[in-house]
């Protein structure tokens, strides 16, 4: 079995997003955050950090965890229409009563390098510019990578998210694979992942993929990160059976992840370079 890390592709792409934001105005990303998750933060601490090795400004605007949904959507059309803010995305999780969707409505397209605006998804599934969301753009870039063909294979994706499984979807589609999307209420979950020759898991259920729901020799990315007892991250996938039967399988952490972080970015500095022109590709990699 093949491992598909992530961090050759990573260490790419910010060498790209490097050399483009040096080539400009210096790209700058604002993420807005109003929770006081342990884990939500060390991502976003993570951000900041990646954004700064590669030229990128990083403005955490923390708001609180006890935020009203009124002051976050201002705070979102405040920077959505300061033109020093080149890329923004909201953190989640939110506080009790405040919608994701709803306040990502706020987002400037044109600024939305995460792909969270109702308007962002609509254009990425009408096959239209827009940047899509840098987790379901990451699977695509490992599988273009590890040139994995996807033109007429079966894909399937678990889980129906709009911020991996259904924009994901869309973009295997406009990649000519035949897709398949299962969700917690699919019968016989096994029966319909075990026909894939490429599986992508993204429920965010540690270990819901098992051996039986792999067919000998797919390809298989997990995009789960469950928080594990000791401090860790596993996937949804159980890496050890699941080794056995896949041909190539994604490790959790060092798989999808860096990859995200790198597109994100990525997003960023063409957003700057282009303010008013989403992606014109719907991936990256």
């Amino acid at each position: 079995m093949k491992t598909l890390t992530g961090k050759d592709l990573a260490a790419a792409i910010r060498a790209r997003t490097q050399a483009e934001a040096a080539a400009g105005p210096q790209p700058r990303l604002a993420v807005v955050v109003a929770t006081a998750d342990e884990a939500s933060l060390w991502y976003v601490r993570s951000i900041a950090k990646a954004a700064a090795g590669v030229g990128i400004a990083c403005d955490v605007v923390d708001l609180g965890p006890e935020a009203a949904p009124g002051r976050i959507r201002e705070t979102l059309a405040r920077l959505s229409a300061d033109p020093q803010v080149h890329g923004l995305m909201l953190q989640t999780p939110l506080p009790p009563g405040a919608s994701a969707q709803e306040l990502a409505a706020a987002i400037d397209p044109g600024k939305d390098v995460d792909g969270a605006n109702p308007l962002s998804l609509g254009r990425l599934a009408a096959g239209l510019p827009a940047f899509p969301p840098a987790t379901a753009a990451a699977v695509l870039a490992l599988l273009d990578h590890y040139e994995v063909e996807l033109a007429g294979r079966r894909a399937v994706v678990v889980g129906r998210s709009t911020v991996v499984g259904k924009p994901l979807a869309h973009l295997l589609l406009d990649r000519h694979a035949t897709v398949t999307v299962c969700h917690s209420r699919t019968r016989d979950l096994a029966a319909v992942t075990s026909q894939a020759e490429v599986l992508v898991a993204a429920a965010g259920r540690a270990g819901l993929i098992g051996a039986a729901h792999v067919a000998m020799g797919a390809v298989v990315i997990d995009v789960g990160t469950n928080p594990t007892d000791d401090g860790g991250l596993t996937g949804d996938v159980d890496f050890a059976a699941v080794s056995n039967v896949a041909g190539a399988l994604t490790p959790v952490p060092g798989g999808v992840g860096p990859v995200t972080t790198a597109l994100l970015l990525s997003h960023t500095a063409r957003a700057a370079n282009r303010p008013h022109d989403p992606q014109e590709e719907a991936h990256d990699g």
